[in-house]
This record gives C-alpha cells, sequence and structure tokens, in this order.
C-alpha cells in the first residue's frame, strides 16, 4: 500500500509504502522510497509487479517526488529490497503516475502528467534499473493508457484529476511502432469535459500487467 496524499486536498503527502500478508492482512513491514530526509513528501503514489519476474519485482512511482523505486523479492529472508531505480528529473518531466508492460515484459511504458510525456524503457537488461528508450511528448496531465492487443497503439487519457495545468482533456493515440502520435481524439475536450479512466472495449484492449 502507498502513502500518497491526503485526498481532500493533495496535501500531507507521504513516503512509504507498507508490506501486508495477504492471508492475514498482518502488517509486515514499512519502506520510506526516498533517499531523501524526512518528510520527504515523496507522495509514492502507484505500485505494480513485473509480469512473471524471478525473483519477483515490483516498481513503485513517487508522484511528487519525481522517481521510479523498485522492490525486488528475496524467497530466503521473505523480504524486500528497496531502491531509486530511475529519476525523471533530466528529462524534465514531472509527476509520474502509471506503469504498463508489454507482453514480453521487456518493455514498460510510464506516464509523467507535468507537462505530460509517454515514456518507454528497457526492462530485459537489469530490471532495477530501467533503461529509458524514447520519450514522446502528449499533452498536460497524461495518465491511464489504454493498449491494443496487437501491441501497436497506446491511447493516453490527457487529464489528471481536473488539476491546473495537468488537464489538457485529450487522447492521444500513439504508434508504438512508429514511436509517434498519429491522432488526436478531442471528444471529450471540445465538451469541456476531461477523460477520468480509459479502457478499450474486450475485443482490443490489453491489461497491459494490470
Amino acid at each position: 500500500m502507498t502513502s500518497t496524499v491526503r485526498a481532500a486536498d493533495l496535501g500531507d503527502a507521504g513516503e512509504t509504502i507498507t508490506v501486508l500478508e495477504a492471508s492475514t492482512k498482518k502488517v509486515l513491514s514499512t519502506h520510506k522510497v526516498s533517499s531523501k530526509p524526512s518528510p520527504s513528501r515523496e507522495a509514492p503514489v502507484e505500485i505494480l509487479f513485473v509480469p512473471g519476474s524471478k525473483p519477483p519485482v515490483a516498481y513503485i512511482t513517487n508522484m511528487f517526488g519525481g522517481t521510479l523505486w523498485s522492490a525486488t523479492w528475496n524467497p530466503a529472508t521473505e523480504k524486500f529490497k528497496f531502491g531509486e531505480a530511475f529519476d525523471f528529473g533530466p528529462s524534465k518531466s514531472g509527476v509520474p503516475l502509471e506503469m504498463y508492460f508489454n507482453n514480453k515484459s521487456d518493455r514498460m511504458y510510464i506516464t509523467t502528467a507535468k507537462p505530460g510525456k509517454f515514456h518507454t524503457f528497457d526492462i530485459a537488461g537489469n530490471i532495477s534499473r530501467p533503461k529509458l528508450l524514447k520519450t514522446i511528448s502528449t499533452a498536460e496531465g497524461a495518465h491511464h493508457v489504454a493498449f491494443t492487443k496487437n501491441e501497436r497503439y497506446a491511447f493516453v487519457q490527457n487529464a489528471l484529476l481536473n488539476l491546473p495545468g495537468m488537464s489538457e482533456g485529450s487522447i492521444s493515440v500513439v504508434d508504438l511502432k512508429k514511436e509517434k502520435i498519429v491522432a488526436r481524439v478531442d471528444t471529450l475536450k471540445n465538451m469541456g469535459l476531461n477523460p477520468n479512466c480509459i479502457v478499450l472495449l474486450p475485443e482490443w484492449n490489453s491489461l497491459a500487467g494490470h
């Protein structure tokens, strides 16, 4: 579980994640996911395990900290080892949010909401140190993504909770083979609305590791 922010006003940002035993709901441990002095206010927001990874590895996005952390499971000690995996600061990308994986689990995709980008990482090598392959600028508020089953297209929802500077309102269609935006959907934006969640119909939708 993540300690992100107070829902009412995004205040009181946390800096830890808590590990629970699913069968008993027992709290096993709590870990700080920041190398900064406390309170770092990193606001870890998402946790996602890499499908099929051995040993199991989970990634954590720090919304306010602008970093990606990894947690690697040690079967012998039955504990996770934590460490910073990537810093979005040098790429001038802020507010990392959602993570997704391709079917082979050798690529990871992450959205950053400010100013709004879609990132492709190579995780086939050192899984604790993902290699950034490509960054595509979408629009302010890049958040959820829907992927087609053939892994050709990604539909990026450009809106985050109606927040200023992160609520552009469009949907960017990314061609994953050409690595560029090939279309844009402004239907909701033109109506003065923001998309909040995006899922393709079952015929086309890939779970992308979720």
